[in-house]
């Protein structure tokens, strides 16, 4: 495949991720929402279903050979727990996390322009601000290049099983929302064929890449994260959910201090929470997992106040 046709495929998988997240209004924030107050966990699942989709593409690219190394992974240290910490108070506060910054774009909440602003300022302030060491990479290797070859066949028959299950009982209306597995599951699929195609990439880590000075691979990088808000985008358009809101002060100051402290926890863990669901948990990294819990904790409490202060106000 030449270049340029792994380009274009590559532009075309990250359009259609940008319509699955706002098709599926896929958000952590949200997921941990409903698992602590609404007692279910549907989309807090669907995320998690996420990152399997990533791993069977893995282990199967990894099996025919279009693999041979995985995502780098990260020791664990106490500035990865202030890091996740950080996402995880960031994404309560901009009450949206990375991907439903993305989301709620697509539903035409113009103020959630401002997060990723905030998230380039936190990667450009980040060592001025903690004075942190560079993050440690893992000295052990991912738990996913040590599974063995029967493990593939097994979480094939489960992800095939679900896909099946996903297309037989749902509908795939392009007029309409979205449930949670079927976008996540479209997420996966096209995250994992981008990983083959052009390398591991997420939209913030493009954030924090530019706010640093890189620019290796830059132009596609950057292109890949414009796909993407083409996705958003033409998700909202095509459900009739794209309607400009009304844009307050206090929402552009919720969204620069949330995009704020998500880019400070993108450069401690490092990544966005996106990267943790996408590229840490599927390869094992024990790094993402606890990142992960950590962030869900601290949405959780923060969710919490939020709900004790609105009753004693009541």
């Amino acid at each position: 495949m030449t270049s340029i046709a792994a380009l274009g495929l590559a532009l075309l998988c990250a359009t259609l991720m940008g319509l699955a997240v706002q098709r599926g209004s896929t958000c952590m924030v949200a997921a941990v929402d409903e698992v602590f107050f609404a007692h279910r966990a549907t989309k807090l699942a669907a995320l998690l279903e996420a990152g399997l989709w990533v791993c069977v593409g893995l282990l199967v690219a990894r099996h025919l050979g279009y693999l041979t190394e995985l995502p780098g992974g990260y020791a664990v240290s106490g500035w990865t727990i202030l890091g996740a910490a950080l996402l995880g108070l960031g994404a309560a506060v901009n009450k949206a996390c990375a991907f439903g910054t993305l989301a709620r774009l697509g539903s035409g909440q113009w103020a959630y322009l401002v997060t990723p602003l905030g998230f380039f300022a936190g990667g450009l302030s980040a060592e001025t601000v903690f004075n942190a060491p560079p993050p440690a990479a893992s000295s052990a290797p991912a738990l996913l290049s040590l599974l063995p070859n029967w493990m593939l066949g097994l979480l094939l028959c489960m992800a095939l099983g679900r896909m099946l299950h996903i297309v037989v009982r749902r509908r795939l209306a392009l007029s309409e929302a979205w449930s949670p597995h079927v976008a996540t599951l479209i997420i996966g699929v096209n995250f994992a064929a981008l990983l083959l195609l052009a390398g591991a990439w997420t939209y913030t880590d493009v954030l924090i890449e530019l706010s640093r000075g890189m620019t290796e691979n830059l132009a596609v990088k950057s292109a890949l994260s414009g796909a993407l808000v083409l996705g958003v985008l033409l998700g909202g358009r095509t459900t009739g959910q794209l309607k400009p809101a009304p844009i307050t002060p206090q929402q552009l100051a919720r969204c620069a201090a949330g995009g704020l402290l998500m880019g400070w926890g993108g450069v401690l863990t490092p990544g966005g929470n996106d990267g943790l669901v996408l590229l840490g948990m599927p390869a094992l990294w024990l790094y993402a997992w606890v990142s992960f819990a950590v962030m869900a904790l601290v949405i959780a409490s923060v969710l919490s106040l939020e709900r004790l202060r609105s009753a004693a106000l009541e």
